[in-house]
């Protein structure tokens, strides 16, 4: 935005293995990236978020991108910004990979200092395959 208030990552949503979809939270700025795969038979296992840390008095972004890594190795980069630094690795759902989603998005704040998408979490798919059960792997 150059002079105006930036947001930069605002959702994220997943392309489950059957076409369907799923997201949380999502803020109202900005447009969806092209989808990012995993090589066919594989699934998301682990993530990584890069996060801007407070700027005081100057504009906040708060979460900018974010990389999975598929379970053959293979890792998926989203088209964020630079701002921040990466954060540690999670740890793996392994071959059971990621079903579910939780994301913490900040509300329009009108005149202030809008940050959108904050932090996220995911939930490992249960042993039967289906969502719940598992090990969260949290920011």
């Amino acid at each position: 935005q150059l002079a105006g208030d930036d947001t930069a990552l605002n959702g994220i949503r997943l392309l489950c293995s059957d076409d369907s979809t799923i997201q949380s939270n999502v803020g109202p700025w900005g447009l969806w990236g092209l989808v990012k795969k995993c090589p066919s038979g594989q699934r998301l296992t682990q993530f990584r978020l890069r996060v801007e840390p407070c700027q005081g008095l100057k504009d906040d972004t708060a979460a900018n991108n974010i990389e999975f890594v598929c379970t053959g190795g293979a890792e998926l980069r989203g088209d964020g910004r630079c701002w921040g630094k990466w954060g540690p690795q999670s740890r793996s759902c392994g071959p059971r990979g990621i079903c579910t989603i939780a994301t913490k998005v900040e509300a329009p704040q009108g005149k202030g200092d809008d940050t959108a998408l904050n932090d996220v979490y995911f939930k490992c798919c249960s042993l039967s395959g289906g969502n719940g059960g598992g090990a969260g792997v949290g920011r």
